[in-house]
C-alpha cells in the first residue's frame, strides 16, 4: 500500500478504513479509529500530499479513489469505508467507481456537490509562517495567531506542522494543495450514479452548513438508498465536538463486521 497507513484492532472481519480530510492526517482519526477497533480491525491512512504519504501534483478525487482502491486491495479487497470531508468526497467516488470493494460507506458530514469556499486563505496563512524563527508549537501558535483567527483551526494545522525536521516543515504538499484547490471544492462529473447499491450513512453536524437540503438531494442522486442523521451540538469537524456520539453511530452501523 503506498499511502502511509496505521492499524489498530484485530477483528476477523473485514477491516474499516477512516480517511480523513484536507489538510488533516491519519492520526487525527485516532480516537475514533481506537474506538471502533474495540470490535474491528481499523485502518487509517495519511491521504496524498499529507502526513508521511507520498507528494504528488495531481489531488483530484480519482487521484485520491485510485490511492484508496490500492489499500484497500492490500486489506483483503473489500472493507467498511468511512471517510470526512475531503475524505468523505473521494469514499463516495470509490464506492460508486469500484463499488465492489466497498461493503458499507459512512460519510462525515460533506456532500457530492462543488462548494464555494476556497482554502487557500489557509494556505496563504501556512506558507507565510517563518519556520526558522519557531521552535514550539505555541510559539508557532502565536505568531500564525495573526493570520487564523480561531484557536481550533490553528491547532487542528498545527498538528501537521513538523518542527523535528531538519529543515522545519509542513507535512503537507501546500503547493500542490493550492493548484488543486478547484478539484477539492469541486465534484467531478461524469461518474455512475447509483452504482454502488451497499448501505450508504451520512453523518452531519448540526451546526454545520456543509451537508443543505441541495446537498442531500445530491447524495441521494448519487445514492439513492442514504440515510442522513444529524449530531446535535456539532460542527464541520463533528467527530471532535461529539466524539463519543459520532463514534456510538459509527459502531451502531457497521456492526461487528
Amino acid at each position: 500500500m503506498k499511502l502511509n497507513h496505521q492499524s489498530f484492532g484485530d477483528g476477523d472481519g473485514l477491516p474499516v478504513l477512516l480517511v480523513h480530510g484536507l489538510f488533516g492526517q491519519g492520526r487525527n482519526l485516532g480516537a475514533l479509529a481506537r474506538r471502533l477497533a474495540e470490535r474491528r480491525r481499523v485502518v487509517t491512512v495519511d491521504m496524498r500530499n499529507h502526513g508521511d504519504s507520498f507528494h504528488d501534483p495531481d489531488h483530484s478525487y480519482p487521484a485520491l479513489a485510485g490511492d484508496l482502491a490500492e489499500t484497500v486491495a492490500g486489506l483483503g479487497g473489500c472493507v467498511d469505508l468511512v471517510g470526512h470531508s475531503m475524505g468523505g468526497k473521494a469514499a463516495m467516488v470509490l464506492a460508486l467507481t469500484h463499488p465492489g470493494i466497498v461493503r458499507k460507506l459512512a460519510v462525515l458530514d460533506i456532500a457530492p456537490v462543488a462548494y464555494g469556499h476556497s482554502q487557500t486563505a489557509l494556505i496563504d496563512a501556512m506558507e507565510w509562517l517563518d519556520l526558522g524563527a519557531v521552535d514550539r508549537r505555541s510559539a508557532a501558535d502565536a505568531a500564525l495567531a495573526d493570520q487564523v483567527e480561531d484557536s481550533g483551526t490553528r491547532a487542528f494545522l498545527l498538528q501537521s506542522l513538523d518542527l523535528k525536521a531538519q529543515p522545519k516543515t509542513w507535512r503537507l504538499n501546500l503547493p500542490a494543495l493550492r493548484d488543486q484547490m478547484d478539484n477539492l471544492v469541486g465534484w467531478p462529473g461524469g461518474l455512475p450514479r447509483g452504482a454502488f447499491d451497499g448501505p450508504v450513512l451520512e453523518v452531519a453536524g448540526e451546526r454545520s452548513d456543509y451537508v443543505t437540503e441541495a446537498g442531500q438531494a445530491a447524495l441521494r442522486d448519487h445514492f439513492p438508498q442514504a440515510r442522513v442523521v444529524r449530531v446535535k451540538g456539532a460542527g464541520h469537524w463533528l467527530h471532535a465536538d461529539a466524539p463519543e456520539a459520532v463514534a456510538q453511530i459509527l459502531v451502531s452501523y457497521l456492526g461487528d463486521g
